[in-house]
């Protein structure tokens, strides 16, 4: 079962100009909508390398620079990898595609189920840490953290309804100030032969061990680990190709390679920086405040600094509006999800899946009660599988193309899958205590949901015949039941309506014991007989005050009679002119309808009149 569908002949590049391309990305505004994320992750990737090298004293502090290398280089080969996923699977879906072209169904919904939880967690890490930034500016905003955490989800869901390019716009002034202010403070930091100014870290404890002097593999390896923590969001930009104007795969390559070379370049100058002044973790103070302190001094330009990390922090949720849906929007559409994931709105808005991506993570952050520190140990985590899915499917790739230097290629994927899964290992095992074993729980809870939603389409469809030619469609004798209550311009319009519909028309109308409900039935029949509509009226007893169970078993019973009529329930409504009268409906429809459906195999016809 799909409900896309595209014309044949039609590469998914070369969409028809109508399409709303002016409602989808250029390679610049991909890369503000869907790289703050990574770009954000400045603020607190050299800082996990530092803390872990902390514990080693300052000879660990030394492999600072080796360390953010290393990672540098998987995040080229990280890129050169996605920009190759880019135009291999332009229909987005980042290692989720790939994994379900080369690797396997049940592969690709552990890569698709990995992504999904990076990408709430990453929402709600995004913006309670924004938060923690504003209340440690402002230590009185405290106690009401989560209500501006709610606030500022708000916010950002709103301007994504209104259509990722709104959203691009939006956060492209943020990301120009945050980058650009980190590009001054390096490159007046390489000018200074000292720190201009430490009285950020003034009155504030070291963590520097002081009687460690020896650097073991595995402290390099967790430092590592947890420095990758700066690679979240690379993959976000090849999850989310359909969202660029043609030519789509083009366009996102241009906006992955540009996020490569800019978070490369932040990466390795904030740690030469770090080298260059000796900078210790201490508590209470990021290290990136402390570099702004350094190397700008304390002023307005530390405050900026500070000011545009705090807003991008809280903005790079974003980066998860911009790639879910997208990712949702396959997975629907390989019946692994509901279907409405895959509806568009205006503006090409997966409006369904924002929605669905703001009320989880939503939960989230008033389950953490706004607190940072308690969703951390949960990140990261899924995509470093997603990562290392990816890679190993990019070799499959190479094997299956063998084109050109494949071999270099598969060589290159083989050794980025291995950092990423040893990295995945490492990061599982040294947060699993502190939290990381729910997202060991909930991934498989996850695979299993999808694979729950994917038999129950293919039990539908099978129901349904999907796939085979049906049989001829023909007439068959219809009988139209329609309940009523009294005489009135509703009624006349409901049999003339029935009529219309079916071969045979029956009225129906349920008398209760009581002796009101008896006298208005004798009514109803005097009336009737009067009005005489050529219609016969059925009355059917039930000792119960209830309404929809007798028209159900009514309706039964003539489906059992008469095995080859079509039977119709034709319920009769009103529409009122204001929304509020709705209000004043006594909802008898409603029950009925609910009634017939649960207990028949009845076709339901719900007729509205008009009041105005």
């Amino acid at each position: 079962m799909s409900v896309l569908t595209t014309a044949p002949g039609t590469p998914a590049d070369e969409e028809p100009p109508d399409a709303g391309e002016r409602h989808r990305l250029t390679a610049v505004t991909g890369l503000a909508a869907l790289s703050l994320d990574a770009m954000a992750s400045v603020a607190y990737g050299p800082e996990a390398i530092v803390l872990v090298l902390a514990a080693a004293g300052a000879h660990g502090l030394g492999f600072t620079l080796p360390v953010t290398l290393a990672i540098a280089a998987l995040l080229a080969v990280l890129v050169a990898s996605y920009r190759q996923v880019i135009a291999a699977f332009p229909d987005g879906g980042g290692s989720y595609a790939v994994a379900r072209t080369h690797l396997g169904r049940r592969t690709s919904l552990v890569a698709a189920g990995s992504l999904v939880l990076d990408y709430v967690l990453n929402v709600a890490v995004a913006v309670t840490a924004g938060v923690a930034a504003l209340t440690s500016a402002f230590p009185a905003l405290y106690d009401d953290r989560l209500w501006l955490c709610l606030a500022v989800l708000a916010l950002i869901t709103a301007v994504n309804l209104r259509g990722i390019v709104e959203s691009a716009r939006a956060f492209i002034v943020p990301t120009v100030v945050f980058v650009g202010s980190i590009l001054v403070l390096i490159a007046v930091g390489l000018f200074r032969s000292e720190p201009v100014s430490t009285a950020t870290a003034a009155g504030h404890a070291s963590v520097l061990t002081d009687d460690a002097t020896a650097v073991g593999a595995l402290l390099l390896l967790k430092a590592c680990a947890s420095g990758c923590a700066a690679l979240t969001g690379v993959e976000a930009i090849a999850n989310a190709v359909p969202s660029f104007r043609v030519p789509r795969a083009r366009r996102a390559q241009h906006a992955e390679v540009a996020l490569g070379a800019v978070l490369g370049v932040m990466l390795i100058g904030l740690s030469v920086l770090i080298s260059r002044f000796h900078l210790q973790p201490v508590e209470g103070v990021t290290v990136l405040a402390q570099l702004a302190d350094a190397s700008l001094g304390h002023n307005w330009a530390f405050y900026v600094i500070q000011f545009a990390t705090m807003i991008l922090l809280a903005l790079s949720a974003n980066t998860s509006f911009g790639g879910l849906p997208v990712l949702l929007k396959l997975l629907a559409r390989d019946n692994h999800l509901p279907h409405v994931f895959a509806l568009k709105a205006d503006r090409q808005v997966h409006r369904h899946g924002v929605l669905a991506l703001a009320v989880v993570s939503t939960a989230l952050i008033v389950f953490s009660g706004g607190d940072t520190n308690t969703l951390v140990p949960l990140f990261a985590i899924g995509v470093f599988v997603g990562f290392t899915i990816a890679q190993v499917g990019m070799v499959r790739h190479w094997r299956a193309e063998r084109g050109p230097r494949w071999r270099g290629k598969a060589l290159l994927n083989g050794f980025g899958g291995l950092l990423t899964g040893v990295a995945a290992v490492v990061v599982t095992a040294t947060k699993f205590e502190e939290g990381a074993w729910l997202i060991v729980i909930a991934l498989p809870l996850l695979v299993v949901a999808f694979e729950a939603v994917h038999r129950a389409y293919a039990r539908i469809g099978e129901r349904l015949g999907l796939g085979r030619v049906p049989e001829h469609p023909h007439r068959d004798r219809s009988v139209v039941i329609v309940p009523v209550s009294s005489l009135s311009r509703l009624t006349s319009e409901a049999l003339t309506a029935a009529a219309s519909l079916g071969d045979e028309v029956r009225a129906v109308t349920v008398c209760h014991p009581d002796p009101e409900d008896r006298s208005a039935l004798h009514a109803l029949e005097r009336s009737w007989a009067e009005w005489d509509p050529g219609v016969p009226l059925v009355r059917l007893s039930s000792e119960r005050r209830a309404l929809g169970r007798p028209i159900a078993a009514y309706v039964r019973d003539v489906m059992a009679s008469e095995p080859a009529a079509r039977v119709t329930v034709l319920i009769p409504e009103t529409e009122p002119e204001r929304l509020w009268q709705r209000l004043l409906q006594n909802q008898r429809g409603a029950v009925v309808a609910h009634a017939v459906r649960k207990e028949t195999d009845a076709v339901i016809c719900r007729l509205r009149f008009r009041l105005f």
